[in-house]
């Protein structure tokens, strides 16, 4: 035998099972566009650190030649960019300083090049099938390693708005500690680098 359920509970739960429906809904939603619009945004500063780095890099060689001094082993970032077609006219006005203006500006550019870089590496290592969207979980995922709190409500900032935030915020103190420690979390849950990741790395950096 059945057990009795008065009408009044079945009618509260079929509706709160129809509310909790279209509650998901937008959430669902936005998760989609999340991985997207975020991993826009990085790119963006990747390709305008890549040429800062390039000016850098180019004019500190030149300095370097009109010295006679070798160009130290340069340690980081193992980038090739594109010279600058007049460096005689070009980096003289960057670099009113000379050689130590150039040597302080590449030091700069390079690490902002790191975090940039890096912090894509861990948008891409959140997107766990390589969908190019965060699912519920995988968003999930991506706020508890960050110690962050997921909340969809129209009250509180989406999650595009606090990843970005965050971004902005490892990009001007240039400090990957808090994105190493969730690349980390991520790991231990079974997230990885993955060939389609690396490929798109790849493809920024040229």
């Amino acid at each position: 035998m059945r057990p009795f359920i008065p009408l009044g509970l079945r009618v509260l739960a079929a509706l709160l099972l129809v509310s909790g429906a279209e509650s998901m809904g937008p959430a669902f939603a936005l998760d989609n566009q999340v991985f997207p619009q975020f991993a826009t945004r990085i790119v963006h500063q990747v390709h305008l650190d890549k040429q800062a780095f390039a000016q850098a890099s180019t004019c500190l060689s030149w300095f370097y030649k009109g010295s006679k001094n070798p160009l130290p082993p340069i340690q980081g970032i193992r980038w090739r960019p594109i010279a600058s077609s007049q460096p005689e006219n070009d980096c003289p006005r960057h670099y009113p300083g000379g050689m130590d203006a150039a040597r302080d500006d590449f030091a700069k550019t390079q690490a902002m090049l790191a975090v940039s870089l890096t912090v894509y590496e861990f948008a891409l290592v959140a997107d766990d099938n390589d969908d190019h969207a965060y699912n519920a979980a995988e968003l999930q995922d991506l706020f508890s390693s960050l110690s962050l709190r997921l909340d969809t409500t129209d009250a509180s900032p989406s999650p595009l708005a606090t990843l970005t935030d965050r971004f902005e915020h490892w990009y001007r103190i240039r400090n990957l500690d808090e994105v190493m420690k969730g690349m980390g979390i991520l790991y231990e849950r079974g997230y990885r680098v993955t060939p389609d990741d690396r490929a798109e790395l790849d493809r920024v950096m040229k």
